[in-house]
């Protein structure tokens, strides 16, 4: 990411969009203060999509495929309940589907 003055991005300003094209996100500052940023089209509309084009993590958990009987996922909450008892003299139970 490359800091551009002022006075050098007015001057120089076809450089500084084909370096934000090329380059990433281009600085400017004034008077010694960072104050913009200059990016590509592509880099702006990354940003700004709507939430509604990004899976919420609830939807994102949903869509995976369900887990088999034999995964390790339900050996490790077999020792994890077992563990409980052990400790507390309580398990917590599991809904079968």
């Amino acid at each position: 990411m490359a800091i551009w003055q002022l006075q050098d991005a007015k001057t120089k300003l076809s450089e500084l969009i084909a370096d934000a094209q090329t380059k990433g996100a281009q600085i400017i500052t004034k008077h010694g203060s960072e104050t913009a940023v200059v990016l590509s089209i592509a880099e702006y509309k990354t940003l700004t999509q709507p939430a509604a084009a990004k899976p919420t993590f609830a939807e994102f958990l949903l869509s995976q495929p369900p887990l088999a009987k034999d995964d390790d996922f339900f050996e490790i909450m077999d020792q994890i309940v077992a563990d409980r008892k052990l400790n507390t003299g309580r398990g917590f139970e599991f809904e079968d589907d």
